[in-house]
């Protein structure tokens, strides 16, 4: 009898740039202290909306990784499905970013190691950061989740009784660690 692998507590972070930076960051910081290695991705366009959103540089957010690469290191190790990690989170994901891994368009690091992630058959969550949807959008995304990717807008559980920005964005991360079995003590359970 075979003994399955167990793979590594590793998990890739993507940040590309639409709205919404604070669950990147705050993702970083969670999967800190579950003691899980972050390997992050950040688009060009996720570090000019960093900028904007928060006071953080890149430079802070990089050091809140394990590990991080550049967008443009096609060679990276998460870039090759024989790196073994448990998953990779976009948080948050752009249409741009979504409709890059819907079509297998992978010029860059981080669309390219989402590709990998539906080709090795891996988790893959995609926090996708847009309203309204057009046709085009809803197409990408039903293309997404026909390869295998969860789409998980990041809205927020009102039954929480949330009495912060951050109680939101932990609430939402907590449930999308839910999905790899990550207990990140930060969600109010219904009924519970």
């Amino acid at each position: 009898m075979q003994s399955k692998t167990i793979p590594p507590r590793r998990m890739v972070v993507g940040i590309s740039g639409a709205s919404g930076v604070v669950y990147g960051v705050r993702l970083l910081q969670l999967l800190r202290q579950l003691e899980i290695e972050s390997h992050l991705v950040m688009s060009r366009s996720a570090q000019v909306t960093l900028a904007h959103e928060s006071d953080y540089s890149v430079a802070d957010v990089r050091a809140m990784a394990s590990v991080a690469y550049t967008n443009a290191d096609i060679g990276a190790a998460i870039s090759s499905g024989s790196y073994p990690v448990m998953g990779m989170i976009v948080a948050p994901c752009s249409v741009k970013t979504l409709s890059e891994i819907a079509t297998g368009i992978t010029g860059a690091l981080l669309p390219r190691a989402a590709d990998v992630m539906l080709k090795e058959r891996r988790r893959l969550v995609l926090m996708v950061r847009e309203t309204p949807l057009h046709l085009g959008h809803i197409r990408s995304m039903a293309s997404v989740t026909e390869a295998g990717a969860i789409v998980y807008p990041p809205v927020p559980a009102f039954y929480a009784n949330p009495e912060s920005i951050e109680d939101m964005v932990d609430h939402t991360l907590g449930r999308v660690l839910d999905l790899f079995g990550l207990e990140a003590n930060t969600v109010r359970r219904w009924g519970v």
